[in-house]
């Protein structure tokens, strides 16, 4: 006979999963009314949120529990590597159907267990409902030394511009699992950054511990869509060289290059240099590449040059909840 499903013995799956994963900061955390969080002296904190909606975000028979439960954390924890902090803590709240309170809530708990371990961010509270589609909310609290964020206002013209990674990788990995049946495997490298990304947390702070960057932010939603919300904070413009995008060796030609100008979910980073700090950037940061695909323009215009040197205006073409497909 199955045991009854409450909402008790559901937080109390969550505190005995949790239940060793602590730390020092938090001198109250779960089983209270609120978590008690001390930030480091000479630290500021970093707050962020995200939303992980069933139908939206992630398929319940096609995307793995466990990848879920690693992907909505891992995803809000890379805000905080865009701004060159440590993710410190986060907050859970979840709406889930009935039929997701078993064996799928146990994967999908194993999965953020395991994020929440390797990306040294633990689970301080939240709160937990019934709802038809499951809804996955992240809070995530992160430090950095004061005064030392990296915001995407700092760009300015003449900085070049640069890129983590390989760019349209996890959207052909979502290309690869709408083709498939059944819940999908990581069996290509497209797959695994799709279903597993990893937030760029130690390039982040190397770039703020050197002072290297002068504006960044992570790509979530493609280059297309993010580049133009970096140069509308610094009031800048921007020409990028198609020919110099890290594409996907999985794709050819303009499939890679259009991968790349508008994928989304690869949550690399994308940041600007000034042109005499550039020589101090490494073509690769602890075996991740680091790729110089154009420069900040004065003009507010989003630019796109060509291989054959053609130019032209980049129009939005990434991820947008609202569009319609």
């Amino acid at each position: 006979m199955m045991p009854e499903t409450n909402e008790r013995a559901l937080v109390a799956q969550i505190e005995r999963r949790f239940s060793s994963v602590r730390s020092k900061a938090l001198r109250l955390s779960l089983g209270d009314d609120a978590a008690l969080w001390f930030p480091r002296s000479g630290h500021e904190t970093i707050l962020t949120c995200d939303w992980f909606s069933e139908g939206t975000h992630f398929l319940r028979g096609r995307h793995p529990a466990d990848a879920v439960g690693w992907k909505c954390l891992a995803r809000a924890v890379s805000d905080i590597a865009a701004m060159g902090g440590k993710p410190r803590c986060f907050l859970l709240s979840l709406a889930l159907p009935k039929s997701l309170t078993g064996k799928w809530f146990a994967t999908f708990l194993r999965g953020l267990r395991r994020a929440s371990r390797q990306l040294g961010c633990v689970l301080a509270g939240g709160d937990i409902t019934r709802q038809e589609k499951a809804g996955i909310s992240i809070t995530v609290v992160g430090e950095l030394l004061r005064g030392r964020a990296v915001l995407r206002s700092g760009a300015r013209p003449g900085d070049l511009l640069f890129v983590s990674g390989t760019l349209g990788e996890a959207e052909l990995g979502l290309r690869q699992l709408l083709r498939m049946r059944g819940l999908a495997k990581p069996c290509t490298a497209a797959l695994a950054k799709h279903l597993y990304p990893h937030p760029r947390l130690a390039l982040g702070q190397w770039l703020v511990e050197k002072r290297l960057a002068t504006a960044m932010m992570d790509l979530s939603d493609g280059l297309s869509t993010d580049l133009p919300r970096l140069c509308a904070a610094s009031q800048v413009g921007a020409k990028i060289e198609a020919d110099a995008l890290p594409v996907t060796a999985l794709a050819k030609g303009g499939h890679a290059q259009a991968l790349a100008l508008h994928g989304g979910d690869d949550y690399e980073l994308l940041f600007t240099v000034r042109k005499k700090d550039a020589e101090r950037l490494p073509h690769r940061f602890e075996g991740l590449r680091l790729t110089h695909i154009g420069e900040i323009t004065r003009d507010r215009k989003i630019l796109v040059q060509s291989e054959a040197g053609k130019t032209r205006p980049l129009a939005s073409g990434g991820w947008d909840p609202f569009r319609k497909v």
